[in-house]
Parts: structure tokens; C-alpha cells; sequence
């Protein structure tokens, strides 16, 4: 009899977290270790289309979906963010993606203790979660009455590409960039999520400034594409979109070429962009990551990945990438909120450097290309789906959890007695 083990998260949602969780409960599904039932959960305002019922795995997940915890399982399994978390089974495992800057709130530290491992994708998120204590001291003495912090095991995990979909020979044809009439173009891939220009996670309207400038006296310029929205794909969503990119052209520095790709796209169209002979470079000035999936995907195809030096990334990037420098700066509050906190840092990338950058990628493509090929086969070998499933596999054995099943009631069932005589 195998251990049961009741998955909970948003593997229905078009997510960052729907992907890690589809790819955590693929390695579960693969390892055939447990009798798996899963709790399908929302994220956000995300759309909760993403799986697909022609593939045998997701037709599964759908199979196996139930509406809520009938008994307490052997093993709860829940992948959100670590408030959220919650002692549901005999043995509890919280997955989340961490966080983006220097340390977390209080309430995730109450949350990672109630569970018995926490699994993370990267040592960043590891470090900035063990890393981050709070003292409670006597209000009237200021003598220190306790320490919170994390008190249970933190692994990391990363995040496995799809070998069926990324890094392959079989790449998709797309009419995405045809309009694109350049040759030479930077991608971007990821949310342009709330904050003030130049403070936003992902650091979006900067980064287009910084193309501008770099390039405004190129006879033959370059192009920026943007794969990116908000939390949908609407409409509003787009003119939304196209109207910060707008704000971040606004000052005189020179007409270039930035294109906007807004809308859903499959893991293999995605994978047909990043291999699509006019895209040459990804670029991204991220001030952290809980791990970086496009960074980890797009280096695969051989070509620059140039991003910030510091957070999650720095895993499968260290190097072979063009790595730009700056300094840790406060969380601007047009960005805070409850999990991104005003007294935690992240990277603020330096732009004159990065603009410096840019410019050498371009004029001299060739040279970075041969340390970025080389990384692309790093990767390829590293950091796939199996490899990923081998190491889950291990950290399981590791804490014993194949052999944690608890004793279930039967009922004793006795055959009836017939009677021979009175």
C-alpha cells in the first residue's frame, strides 16, 4: 500500500506558480511513490485554463482532482506562498518560490514552522528566508523575550525545464515577429508588475529607457521585444501595457524599435520565440528573482542572457551570461505590499554600465556567443525536468518520506455463524 498524499495548489492557473506546480506533481506522478489526490487552488486573477485534456498528464491531474480533504493524509504536499501555509497531514511539505528581496515577513516565518521541510527553488530564496529574524523584546525593558525564525529544514529544488519543449531540435514555426523588419533584436520575457518607473520587480520601464539611449545614434538600430502584461491578457490589460511603454519613450532619446508581444502563448511557441533567428539576446534588468524560469529556458538556445547580477538566476547563470552590475537599495513603497517589504532590499541595476553593455553585445555578438553556447549545454544537462525529479526523489528519501504511512482502521468484518442447533 503506498502512503497517501494530497497536492494542493494552483495547477490549473496560467502562473509562475502553476508551472512549478505542475512540474512538482509531474515528478510525483513520474515516481509513482504515492496515491496522489490533489486540491486545484486560484492564483490571483490568473486564468485557470492551462491544462490541457488531449495530454495523459493532465488528463490525470483532472482525474484525480478532488473538492476537498475527506481524511487526514500521510503526506500533504502545498505549493503557495509560506502565510498560507497549513499542517494538514501526518508529514507536511510547504513548496514556495520564496521571495524576491532580502528577507520575508513575520508571518512567513509562522508559516514555514508549521510545516516539517520547506522546499525552495534556489539559494536565494533559502538564504532569504533562514536569513531573516525578528526579535520580540519587553516593551518596557527591551529585553529580548524571543527570536522568530525559521526553525524547520529549508531544501532547495530547482525548477526543471520541459526537455519536450525547450532545448530541442523541434522548434515552432511562428509569424509572431513578423512584422519586426530588424535582424538584430533583445527579447523580454516576464510581468510588468505594479511600482513607479524605474521601481517596478522587473524593472521594465528602465531597462526600455536604457535601450533607447544606448542605441538612439545607431545608424542601423537594434529592436526591443516585450513579451509581457499584467496579471491577463485583456485588452484593457494591453492598452495599459503599451501606454507605460509609451511614458518610458517619452523623453528625446531617439526613435527606436520597441515591439510588444501581449497575449497567451503555449510553452512551444514560447520556446519558437526564443529560438527565432531575429531574436539574438535576452535581456532583463530584474531587481530579484525566486528563480528565473525564461532566464533558465531562453539560455538553452546558445544565445547572451544579459541580466542583473544577484537573486535566484545566479544559479544556472554564473557563468557563460553577461552579468550587470549595481548595488541593493529599499523596496520603493509604489512596490510594496505585504509580501515585498519596504525595509527589505533588492538590485537596483547601474545603468550607465548596463547601457555599456548592451552596446558591446551588440557590436561584438560574436564573442559572447561562444560563452553563451557554452552555457546552453551546461544547462541543457543540469537543469531538465528528469534531473529535477532525480533531486526531488532524493530529498524525499532523504527525510524519509516513502516510509511515512500511518496506520489506517479497518473495519473487522466476521463471517456470520450459522446455528447447528438450540
Amino acid at each position: 500500500m503506498k502512503p497517501t498524499l494530497i497536492f494542493q495548489a494552483p495547477v490549473a492557473t496560467r502562473s509562475g506558480y502553476g508551472d512549478h506546480a505542475r512540474d512538482l506533481l509531474h515528478s510525483l506522478y513520474k515516481l509513482d511513490k504515492f496515491d496522489i489526490k490533489i486540491i486545484s487552488t486560484r492564483w490571483g486573477n490568473t486564468p485557470m485554463d492551462a491544462l490541457n485534456y488531449n495530454k495523459e498528464f493532465h488528463k490525470w491531474i483532472v482525474d484525480n482532482i478532488i473538492p476537498k480533504i475527506e481524511q487526514k493524509p500521510d503526506i500533504y504536499v502545498q505549493v503557495t506562498v509560506p502565510n498560507e501555509f497549513q499542517s494538514v497531514g501526518h508529514y507536511n511539505i510547504g513548496i514556495t518560490a520564496g521571495i524576491e528581496t532580502t528577507a520575508c515577513a513575520l508571518d512567513w516565518i509562522h508559516g514555514c514552522n508549521r510545516m516539517d521541510l520547506i522546499i525552495v527553488p534556489s539559494e536565494h530564496a533559502k538564504k532569504s528566508l533562514i536569513g531573516t529574524v525578528y526579535n520580540e523584546a519587553n516593551q518596557q525593558t527591551g529585553q529580548l523575550i524571543k527570536q522568530h525564525k525559521i526553525e524547520k529544514p529549508v531544501e532547495v529544488l530547482f525548477e526543471g525545464f520541459d526537455e519536450n519543449d525547450f532545448g530541442t531540435n523541434e522548434v515552432a514555426s511562428i509569424d509572431v515577429l513578423d512584422e519586426v523588419k530588424e535582424d538584430f533584436a533583445f527579447l523580454f520575457v516576464g510581468h510588468w508588475l505594479k511600482g513607479d518607473e524605474g521601481e517596478d520587480r522587473k524593472n521594465i520601464g528602465m531597462m526600455i529607457k536604457t535601450f533607447a539611449m544606448a542605441f538612439r545614434d545607431e545608424k542601423v538600430k537594434p529592436a526591443l521585444v516585450l513579451k509581457t502584461s499584467s496579471a491577463t491578457f485583456s485588452v484593457l490589460d494591453r492598452e495599459g501595457i503599451v501606454s507605460k511603454i509609451r511614458h518610458a519613450l517619452a523623453k528625446d532619446y531617439g526613435k527606436v524599435p520597441v515591439y510588444l508581444i501581449h497575449g497567451d502563448m503555449s510553452s512551444h511557441e514560447l520556446n519558437g520565440l526564443y529560438e527565432h533567428p531575429k531574436v539574438k539576446a535576452m535581456l532583463n534588468f530584474t531587481k530579484g528573482e525566486g528563480f528565473g524560469r525564461p532566464l533558465l529556458e531562453f539560455s538553452l538556445t546558445g544565445k547572451p542572457v544579459i541580466v542583473s547580477n544577484w537573486s535566484g538566476h545566479l544559479d544556472f547563470l554564473k557563468s557563460g551570461a553577461v552579468l550587470l552590475e549595481g548595488e541593493l537599495k529599499n523596496v520603493h513603497e509604489s512596490a510594496a505590499d505585504q509580501f515585498l517589504l519596504k525595509e527589505s532590499q533588492w538590485f537596483n541595476v547601474n545603468i550607465s554600465k548596463a547601457l555599456s553593455k548592451i552596446k558591446d553585445v551588440y557590436k561584438n555578438y560574436d564573442k559572447y556567443k561562444i560563452e553563451a553556447f557554452q552555457l546552453g549545454k551546461q544547462n541543457k544537462q543540469n537543469f531538465g525536468l528528469e534531473k529535477m525529479t532525480k533531486l526531488f526523489d532524493s530529498i524525499l528519501n532523504q527525510y524519509g518520506i516513502y516510509t511515512k504511512m500511518q496506520p489506517k482502521f479497518q473495519q473487522l468484518q466476521l463471517p456470520k455463524l450459522k446455528m447447528l442447533n438450540k
